[in-house]
C-alpha cells in the first residue's frame, strides 16, 4: 500500500484534545476502506492539520476523512521515505 500526507486547512486554534478526537474518529472507521492513519500533527496558529496514512488510494483516505466529518483539502502521495 502507498503512503499519503493530507492537509486540512481552517482548523485555527485546534487543541490537542480536538486533534486526538479527530484522529480517533478516523481510526474508528479506517478499516472500512483498508486505510491506516499513522499520525496527525497540527499547527493551531495557522489552522493546518497534517495526517500521514497508508492506504490503497487517495480517494480511500478522503472517504474516511469525509465520513469522520473532516474532509481533507489536499492529499499528496509520499512515494519516498527515509
Amino acid at each position: 500500500m502507498a503512503k499519503f500526507m493530507d492537509i486540512h486547512r481552517g482548523m485555527k486554534d485546534i487543541t490537542a484534545e480536538q486533534l486526538k478526537e479527530a484522529h480517533n474518529a478516523d481510526l474508528a472507521i479506517e478499516s472500512q476502506e483498508n486505510v491506516h492513519f499513522e499520525r496527525a500533527w497540527a499547527d493551531p496558529g495557522s489552522g493546518d492539520v497534517f495526517c500521514l496514512s497508508e492506504a490503497p488510494s487517495a480517494e480511500a483516505v478522503q472517504r474516511i476523512h469525509e465520513r469522520a466529518g473532516h474532509a481533507a483539502d489536499e492529499i499528496h502521495p509520499v512515494p519516498l521515505t527515509v
